[in-house]
């Protein structure tokens, strides 16, 4: 007994450590479990040929050894091409591994905003917490397709940057303050709208004591994905058509988040927006209600708390009324519920709710885009963060926590609001794939088609047309291919190598001297040979409903084409001209 008992206090003190470690190992499984899950139940079914690869195309070229802006035009920085380098060294199919990948993010970015705003570390975290975050996270999945993305990786990085910046900061501890600020300059280089995350991580970090003595180690953090990625560009010569590129892109400026309603204000009464309007007059009243204290007795407690409810009905109603749908602007409506929320809090509490204001900020950088001008991604946030916020002004919380927050009860309410949100997001996406058709016309896997895709379902016709592909470049061998101009997805599904600077060169893709680079690589594959170039007859839009798609088209049957520059490259391409399926070309051997 005597030579065992030294050790005793050893073993006593690793007990929290290894808590801690089993339960960090929950928090983990339950991650990974609920995003497999999602990917295996929603994210699979439906396929569309154009955005579900581009992120991967880009990301292949890198892999390639392709230096972006020099070898890669992109309106963007290419951080997320960089990123996803990751995706091919999971295990899995190519696509369905992606597809779990940014799930991951999506729900590390919600565990991220939950712990600031809840001001709760996640291993302090009960089953009742834990499922509403989950759920959370799949309101802010909606309706979006699961697939590597630049909004998805910035929106990740400024919440998780933020969150280990905030653990340094309130710690003392360099590591995480450092590593928080080295992922939200990151950030600014998946997407130029996410310039403010790095501005905001400047800001906090100034604000706390000992900036003098943090400063130059904390402005190197924040600038080292950027110093690299500048430097990487410079090497390879590309600075001059990097700084071309990113700054000859379509401006935009959330005019249409920012004026909801100044269009139209008759939309104030129509759902969604009409919870706009029921949370502000309720805002109004909750705020007077609570400004004056202790004077109204138990009429104004009981006041408060009725009218707190009927704000989170208005929350609940607008991603009802919304149906998952970017046309009906509901992820608009929650945002402007979040300022007024920030406004109610801030009024009664008499201190701004900062961690609230970063969700504003983050949804606000989330709506900077051309094809999704709205924060749809974050919606689950914008409304936990709302609800969140006007529970925190309500008076005599810890009774109320007494009484109800009994763990079965908790759980249970948490595991049936997960049930109900999981239901939503099955139910939409059942109803119509993104870009694709209802669930149960999704017949045929395109794991037939190319191992890189296995388990991914579509409808027929879109099946025939990836199969078009693949029995093209079996018939046509080449060393360099190109499937223009939809197809991004083709280069990381079939290891092809693309000799053109651009995957997809839509419109607004096309920037600095893009046409002339993609010109000019038609005149280089003349003159060297050994190359297929191949253009859709089908529209994207036609595959998204289902066909028809042809099993064989003319010689000279007219191509997709946005802007004239798919039919001028065709039409100075000398190789035999070709025809697969549905698709013409040109082919040099």
């Amino acid at each position: 007994m005597d030579v065992a008992s030294p050790a005793l206090p050893s073993v006593a003190a690793g007990l929290p450590r290894r808590r801690a470690v089993v339960r960090w190992a929950v928090h983990a499984a339950w991650v990974a479990g609920l995003a497999f899950a999602t990917e295996l139940r929603v994210g699979r079914f439906g396929f569309h040929p154009t955005d579900q690869g581009f992120i991967l195309a880009q990301a292949w070229r890198v892999l390639l050894g392709e230096v972006p802006h020099a070898e890669i035009i992109s309106a963007r920085p290419l951080g997320s091409a960089i990123l996803h380098v990751i995706d091919f060294a999971l295990p899995g199919p190519l696509f369905f591994s992606s597809s779990v990948f940014a799930m991951v993010e999506i729900i590390l970015a919600t565990i991220a905003f939950a712990v600031l705003v809840m001001r709760r570390p996640v291993l302090t975290w009960g089953v009742g917490r834990t499922a509403l975050v989950a759920a959370t996270a799949l309101i802010n999945l909606n309706g979006f397709p699961l697939m590597a993305w630049h909004t998805v990786d910035g929106i990740t990085l400024t919440a998780c940057g933020a969150w280990a910046l905030d653990a340094g900061l309130r710690s003392g501890k360099t590591l995480p303050r450092l590593g928080g600020l080295v992922l939200l300059g990151a950030a600014v280089f998946m997407k130029q709208s996410f310039v403010p995350a790095a501005l905001i991580g400047l800001a906090w970090t100034l604000s706390y004591p000992g900036r003098r003595r943090r400063l130059v180690p904390d402005v190197l953090a924040l600038g080292a994905f950027g110093l690299g990625y500048v430097a990487w560009v410079t090497a390879g010569g590309g600075f001059g058509e990097m700084v071309t590129q990113l700054t000859g892109g379509i401006p935009v400026y959330g005019e249409r988040l920012l004026g909801l309603w100044l269009d139209d204000p008759a939309a104030l009464m129509v759902p969604p927006v009409r919870e706009l309007t029921f949370f502000a007059a309720i805002a109004v009243v909750l705020v007077l209600v609570r400004l004056t204290g202790d004077r109204l007795g138990v009429a104004g407690r009981v006041a408060s708390w009725l009218l707190a409810l009927g704000g989170a009905a208005a929350v609940v109603w607008t991603t009802v009324d919304g149906r998952f749908t970017g046309s009906s602007r509901w992820a608009d409506v929650l945002w402007w519920i979040l300022a007024m929320a920030v406004v109610v809090h801030a009024s009664v509490r008499k201190r701004l709710p900062w961690a609230g204001l970063l969700v504003l900020a983050t949804g606000f950088m989330t709506s900077l885009s051309w094809g999704n001008d709205t924060p749809t991604l974050l919606t689950g946030t914008l409304a936990l963060t709302a609800l969140l916020l006007v529970a925190g002004i309500l008076p005599e919380r810890a009774l109320v926590r007494s009484r109800f927050a009994r763990p079965w009860l908790t759980a249970t309410a948490g595991v049936t609001v997960v049930a109900l949100c999981g239901w939503m997001v099955v139910a939409h996406h059942d109803e119509a794939a993104y870009h694709d058709l209802s669930h149960d016309r999704l017949t045929a896997d395109l794991g037939t088609v190319s191992p890189a895709m296995a388990g991914v379902r579509t409808n027929p016709a879109t099946f025939a047309y990836v199969a078009q592909i693949r029995d093209c470049l079996n018939q046509h061998p080449a060393g360099r291919v190109a499937v223009l101009p939809d197809n991004p997805f083709a280069y990381p599904a079939f290891g092809l190598r693309n000799p053109f600077p651009l995957e997809w060169p839509l419109p607004a893709e096309i920037v600095g001297d893009a046409p002339e680079r993609m010109l000019t690589t038609a005149d280089r594959l003349n003159h060297e040979g050994d190359y297929l170039v191949i253009f859709e007859t089908v529209s994207n839009e036609t595959l998204a409903n289902g066909g028809p798609v042809p099993a064989s088209v003319p010689p000279g049957t007219p191509n997709v084409d946005y802007t004239g520059l798919e039919n001028a490259i065709r039409a100075k391409l000398t190789g035999q001209p070709v025809v697969c399926g549905s698709f013409v070309g040109k082919w040099a051997s």
